[in-house]
Order: structure tokens, then sequence, then C-alpha cells
């Protein structure tokens, strides 16, 4: 895998630490984050393993992000700014195969946790924005 796309566990530390930087400056996406980590450090060592086993399939990554994300107060609209901010971090510090492999896995990403949320948001028994 790190020879098809020219990924390897630096270039993936680089890009997950530009782009929860990005991310908690963003004044829309920053302050959801804000409100739920305190401690940056361990989260950003679970984004890269989670990257990690995501991109290369390193298997470096054990946990559950869909229970982690499930009770966010979040609609699709943060989901496109979250995928417009990690597209452009990926383009940037990527090569041109790597940020395609790790857009695509992002984009499927975005959509599944958007439907968790949702499922959560119908069992707690709020409404629910359409997806578009």
């Amino acid at each position: 895998m790190m020879a098809a796309t020219g990924l390897d566990e630096t270039i993936l530390a680089r890009l997950v630490h530009c782009f929860y930087n990005r991310v908690r400056a963003d004044p829309v996406l920053g302050p959801v984050f804000a409100t739920r980590i305190s401690d940056w450090g361990p989260h950003l060592e679970r984004m890269v393993a989670f990257w990690s086993s995501v991109a290369l399939m390193t298997g470096r990554y054990h946990g559950t992000p869909v229970t982690a994300h499930a009770g966010l107060p979040v609609t699709w609209a943060h989901f496109e700014l979250w995928l417009a901010l990690f597209r452009a971090t990926a383009v940037e510090t990527c090569p041109p195969a790597g940020a395609a492999h790790v857009i695509a896995r992002a984009e499927r990403i975005a959509r599944s946790l958007h439907m968790a949320v949702e499922d959560g948001a119908r069992a707690a028994g709020q409404a629910v924005p359409a997806l578009r």
C-alpha cells in the first residue's frame, strides 16, 4: 500500500497534525472539538493510528469511531466542512496518489459517521436534516 500511494507513517502524522490544527482554528468545527477534547496529544496519536489503519491497513487503531461520534450535535454541513478541510490538507501534505487514497476513505467515513449521528438523533427524538 505504501508503494502504491506514496504514504507512510511520517506523511500521515503530518496530515493529521496539520488537519487538526485547521479544525481547531475553524470557527464552526473548533468549538465542537473543544468541548470534547481537552488533551490533544493523545487524541492526535489516536488519529494517526486511525489513519495508519485506514490508509495503510496497519491495524494500529483499536477503537469505535461510530460510537464516539453518534451523539455529536452536528449536521451534514459540519461533515462537509470537515471534508473540505481534510481534502485541502491531504492535497497539501500527501503525494497525489496518497491524497486521492485518503480523501476517498475520508468521504466514506464522513457518510458513515453522519448516518450514526442521524441514528442517534432519531433515537433521541430529534429532527434530522436531510443529506444532500
